[in-house]
């Protein structure tokens, strides 16, 4: 499967968008939810890395967005192995969905951590897994799960970011970010804040890939639900909102 599937997703998706109004709503909460969490630090340089179709600047209209293939409505082709940011340049570098597209985590994360200023933060929306999220992603979406799958961490000596495939294993950002098994390797971030999130009404949104689950009118009412699951999150959790902090 190659990387060019990536650039596919992304037509596909903007089509979708398009024409579920309720998807929309769902992204802008959680874009919300990210912006809430921005490093505040003055002269703010904020960057998306993969940024789809580019609608988190419906939220924070100055960040800067970037993909992997050149759209419209993309500034930057950008690399997250291998950015053309100078070092200590970013204030806030922002992903959805990205983190567990990358085979080499920790090789990434070095790689923010280059282009962070001090007192910056990387804020990553990722799968939950949790007993709803292992049922959510297991189930009724197309990527791999991979909650039992080896993590390697670094890439291999002689790999290059130009050559890398496509890769999807959506259990990733649990894994490494909730828990301690991966605090060592993450020991170069000053703090490192999870959240876990009930999101309802977005995984009965379904998403990019499923169904509806429930009436575009009723969106509000299943919002307020998810102050009752998020007190559960082992049970009901199917985001992850991480916060890393230089």
């Amino acid at each position: 499967m190659g990387i060019h599937l990536h650039n596919e997703l992304i037509e596909k998706n903007h089509e979708l968008w398009n024409s579920k109004p309720i998807l929309q709503s769902a992204y802008r909460d959680l874009y919300r939810m990210a912006a809430s969490q921005l490093s505040n630090l003055l002269e703010p340089k904020i960057v998306e890395l993969g940024s789809g179709m580019g609608h988190i600047r419906e939220v924070i209209p100055q960040c800067v967005t970037t993909e992997l293939f050149p759209f419209p409505w993309i500034e930057r082709i950008e690399n997250a192995y291998k950015l053309t940011f100078e070092d200590e340049s970013i204030s806030d570098l922002i992903s959805t969905d990205v983190f567990h597209h990358l085979e080499y985590p920790g090789s990434a994360l070095n790689e923010f951590h280059r282009v962070l200023r001090k007192s910056g933060r990387v804020i990553l929306l990722e799968p939950c897994m949790s007993l709803l999220g292992l049922l959510v992603y297991g189930v009724f979406h197309v990527e791999p799960v991979a909650v039992t799958k080896k993590i390697e961490w670094l890439a291999p000596a002689g790999w290059s970011p130009e050559n890398m495939d496509y890769y999807a294993a959506q259990g990733n950002a649990t894994r490494i970010f909730v828990g301690k098994k991966y605090r060592l390797q993450l020991a170069a971030w000053k703090s490192i804040k999870t959240i876990r999130l009930s999101a309802l009404a977005y995984a009965a949104s379904g998403g990019y890939s499923g169904p509806q689950l429930y009436p575009t009118g009723m969106y509000r009412i299943v919002k307020s639900l998810e102050k009752i699951l998020d007190l559960l999150p082992s049970l009901f959790a199917t985001r992850l909102l991480v916060v890393l902090e230089k």
